[in-house]
């Protein structure tokens, strides 16, 4: 073969494997982003678990269609056992005169929004008297009811990365029980760690939980880990991405860490049968409802550790004895002996094989600790620092709300003035009175948290004060039937990050020079097509958003994958795998818990709310979000400094690409790093 046909050949291979990488990446993110949206985007009840006391209610029968399967209970007491063992979201007790609500909190904190508005107004309506009576509250740690959900991603990253380091540094050197023992060991390392940094470190829940919470932890790791190392002992490389699929891209969206019952009929079918769902079932269970309705997560989690160990046993005696018989074959009795049973090895050999497996673990249980410590500390407990709030005219009210919420306040001449800051996203709510009338506007549409702390904080205030309040959304462009809370762009934004990210990694590693010198070109087509792609997926098949914003949220998509992509790309060029951690550790670890998301960044604490202007996930989510939802206003600094990150991104990639050589990229590192950049990206 001549010179120039090799050259060909040569090139031929590599725009193959760049194909293969983009082609695989942009399925990759298509299907994560269909699982991830269609998941949680409508979150109302479905089927619910609801109790009823006493005589059929008018109330009741207005409200059940919404939702809601109705148990009847023969008196209060026996309701209130099944709603203080987690077997309902709530019950409704009917009495002579009036009639009582009972609602519960921690079995799941954002039914409240559906129940509490839905039986409020349906007794109003029919002239009921009704008292709200809520029963096993949450702690002010865990303020939303969001520990039982951010515990379940240190304990998956862990056990999935535990799970491909140790597969690459053995490389089967070790018997499957040995290799079994060692994960199982990991599973309590990690699970005492995260215990440690989640309890008595952050405080998201008490330190009389540490030691019930222990074990579980063990278990949920055990099950993941031993999972994951049996999958990939079936499906060899191509098990990394199984795990993936079934764990994160499947497993996180049918997880239901806001409520089961919250997630359509099948998502929550599905999750029933994996670890993610009866991981965070069997937390929550533990923490609030004294260990009630744990026995179906156990066992689901048990039987996937037992099988998960058989599974890499059995297949480890299989190779064993093919190996047995092929050595016999060539009658070679002693290669025979050694492939019936551990290969021989010296005591130094084995302690120098050890430290890559030591190494290994040590790296999955630092990145568990830096996911445990981040989220964790970033989103289990959103309290408002300073909120933008607006206010028209001059009530008692406002300096008496002032002490139950942070807000920073803007006098406004009028009802209009403060309507058009709110249009401009400059502003979280309002209060406007005159005449004597108060009227307190709330914004669902910016934050899907920020109007029930406002709601209750003013509420209060108008009753000490003895002044009457209105309470009312105030939306720019409405909220769309299938994205009720306006969470959406959050949602849509986590695979856009992680796919950035990703194709960058696959490219480098799988051709070892990521296109050359055509790489800025490589990414910013693949910018543009996984764009179009993610926007066709939520605006015009899940209905995500309006279609009149179709065409300007497709280069917003496409600007946020490229940059997202040139990072990772920079940081690779210059630190090889290090420089995949680092992305991971920017974007993943740091930029997106800093976003805010539909929550909204002035519940943040400190740290994060201050990072957050600087990295990209905030504006990214900002830009999305105020695109769509307030006619583009308030996107100014977040346009420019993602604009400053693409072109930069896009001048230092090329001149490192002309000048500087590659540094690869190690299977492993890429493997591991996706495993912790989609676990991290399937946040709550």
């Amino acid at each position: 073969m001549s010179t120039s046909s090799a050259v060909k050949t040569d090139r031929r291979g590599v725009l193959k494997k760049i194909l293969v990488a983009l082609v695989g990446v942009l399925v990759f993110q298509a299907v994560f982003e269909l699982c991830l949206v269609s998941a949680e985007q409508l979150s109302v009840p479905r089927n619910m678990p609801f109790g009823v006391v006493g005589s059929p209610s008018q109330v009741v029968a207005e409200v059940a269609p919404k939702g809601l399967a109705l148990s009847s209970y023969p008196n209060e007491s026996a309701a209130m056992t099944a709603l203080e063992q987690g077997q309902l979201y709530g019950a409704y007790v009917t009495g002579s005169s009036s009639d009582t609500l009972i609602v519960v909190p921690a079995k799941s904190f954002f039914t409240l929004f559906f129940i509490e508005p839905a039986f409020t107004e349906a007794a109003k309506k029919l002239g009921r008297p009704l008292t709200i009576q809520p029963v096993v509250p949450l702690p002010s740690g865990d303020s939303v009811g969001a520990v039982a959900s951010l515990l379940l991603l240190p304990l998956l990253v862990g056990g999935l990365l535990a799970a491909v380091f140790v597969s690459k540094a053995t490389h089967g050197r070790t018997t499957a029980p040995g290799r079994a023992a060692m994960l199982v060991g990991y599973a309590l390392l990690g699970a005492l760690l995260t215990d440690l940094i989640c309890g008595p470190g952050i405080g998201a829940y008490s330190n009389s939980h540490f030691w019930t919470l222990l074990p579980c932890f063990w278990l949920v790791t055990s099950a993941v880990v031993l999972s994951a190392a049996a999958i990939q002992t079936l499906a060899g490389r191509a098990g990394t991405a199984l795990v993936a699929l079934l764990v994160i891209i499947v497993g996180l969206p049918s997880s239901g860490g806001f409520g089961t019952y919250l997630l359509p009929n099948y998502w929550r079918n599905i999750g029933v049968l994996l670890p993610p769902q009866n991981a965070a079932d069997l937390i929550r269970n533990v923490l609030y409802f004294n260990g009630h309705g744990i026995t179906t997560p156990l066992v689901v989690l048990l039987l996937w550790a037992v099988a998960g160990a058989a599974v890499m046993i059995v297949l480890a005696r299989i190779r064993q004895a093919r190996e047995a018989a092929a050595a016999h074959a060539r009658e070679d009795p002693a290669a025979a002996g050694r492939s019936a049973s551990e290969p021989a090895d010296t005591k130094g050999q084995r302690r120098r094989g050890m430290i890559p497996i030591l190494a290994a673990l040590g790296i999955a249980a630092v990145m568990q600790c830096l996911f445990s410590s981040t989220y964790m500390s970033a989103q289990h407990a959103p309290k408002a620092t300073d909120l933008p709030f607006g206010v028209a005219g001059s009530s008692p009210i406002l300096g008496e709300a002032e002490k139950r919420v942070s807000l920073q306040v803007t006098q406004y001449p009028d009802e209009a003035a403060v309507k058009t800051a709110i249009d401009q996203a400059k502003i979280w709510g309002a209060l406007v009175s005159s005449g004597g009338s108060n009227t307190l506007l709330v914004v669902p549409s910016l934050s899907d948290y920020a109007p029930l702390p406002l709601t209750m904080a003013f509420q209060d205030a108008a009753k000490s004060t003895g002044q009457t309040l209105m309470v009312k959304p105030y939306t720019p462009v409405p909220l769309p039937p299938k994205d009720p809370f306006g969470i959406v762009q959050g949602l849509m934004l986590l695979p856009m990050l992680i796919g950035g990210y990703l194709v960058a990694t696959l490219l480098l590693n799988l051709t070892g020079q990521a296109g050359r010198h055509w790489r800025v070109a490589t990414l910013t087509g693949f910018a543009i097509v996984a764009g179009l792609v993610v926007d066709l997926i939520v605006c015009l098949w899940l209905q995500g958003f309006s279609s009149s914003k179709f065409w300007i949220v497709w280069p917003i998509c496409s600007l946020i994958i490229a940059l997202v992509a040139f990072v990772a790309a920079i940081l690779q060029k210059l630190l090889g795998a290090a420089g995949t951690l680092l992305t991971v550790i920017v974007i993943i670890l740091l930029g997106n818990p800093a976003s805010g998301g539909a929550t909204g960044y002035p519940f943040l604490p400190t740290f994060w709310r201050d990072i957050g202007p600087y990295l990209p996930p905030r504006n990214a989510y900002i830009l999305l979000h105020h695109t769509i939802y307030f006619n583009g206003n308030g996107i100014t600094q977040a346009l420019t400094v993602l604009l400053i990150y693409f072109g930069a991104g896009a001048v230092i990639l090329g001149v490192l690409d002309r000048f500087v050589s590659e540094k690869p990229v190690p299977v492993d590192a890429a493997e591991g790093a996706t495993m912790t950049s989609v676990a991290g990206g399937a946040s709550p």
